[in-house]
């Protein structure tokens, strides 16, 4: 067993455990994309980024893949935290404006505003479809071609695939492929009709005071 410090609560998990799984185990929310327990952590979305102090230096990691270790101090909403994930999330809206499950991303983390220019992509590179064919599905039919912005999934040679079983498995776990959100403002625009109370905490304490999922109890209260 290793012991180590999340949000100032020192906690203990197994060694080879990651910090997401430690985190999430002991209540403390981590958004994510990319990650399935029944998946093989991939570490694409970067959405589950925690600031790390090891007693050396304070840095950003994917806590889907970064190990538990002795004595580190995990922030999962710094004031660090919270700004990288809105621009992580600020690009993939940019890519797939149309997902309802990023528009309830943004909504949630309080990102209101998207400053790159909206494409209509309908896939992020999370790579969820990939491993669900391959380790869930035993297939294998799909996987990722290129690189940069040339990078993208497809069946060997672009033909249909003849391993393919067509068990749908692929578009049930995709965070794109599903119903477009339809909110107030036109397609391809950054909804916030699902906006919720952002903590504001963060900016008081440098990070946030409690665990609740949505946050803002605190705020109410006080604007009473």
């Amino acid at each position: 067993m290793v012991t180590l410090t999340i949000d100032g609560v020192k906690v203990q998990a197994e060694e080879g455990s990651t910090i997401l799984e430690v985190a999430r185990f002991y209540g403390f929310n981590i958004p994510t994309l990319c990650y399935h327990e029944e998946l093989t952590p991939y570490g694409a979305c970067r959405l589950c980024v925690v600031e790390v102090h090891d007693g050396r230096r304070i840095r950003l990691v994917t806590s889907c893949l970064y190990p538990a270790k002795e004595g580190i101090q995990v922030k999962t909403h710094s004031q660090r935290v919270v700004k990288g994930r809105k621009l992580i999330l600020e690009l993939l809206i940019a890519r797939c404006p149309n997902s309802k499950t990023l528009q309830d991303l943004a909504s949630k983390m309080g990102l209101e505003q998207v400053r790159f220019k909206m494409e209509d992509k309908d896939c992020i590179l999370c790579g969820l479809c990939v491993r669900m064919c391959t380790e869930q599905m035993g297939s294998g039919a799909i996987d990722f071609v290129g690189r940069g912005q040339e990078r993208e999934v497809v069946t060997p040679f672009r033909v249909p695939s003849e391993i393919c079983r067509n068990c749908g498995a692929c578009m049930y776990i995709c965070p794109v492929v599903e119903l477009q959100c339809r909110g107030v403002k036109s397609p391809r625009e950054l909804c916030n009709s699902c906006l919720v109370i952002t903590p504001h905490c963060v900016d008081k304490y440098d990070q946030v005071m409690c665990t609740l999922d949505s946050c803002g109890a605190c705020v109410q209260k006080e604007e009473k």
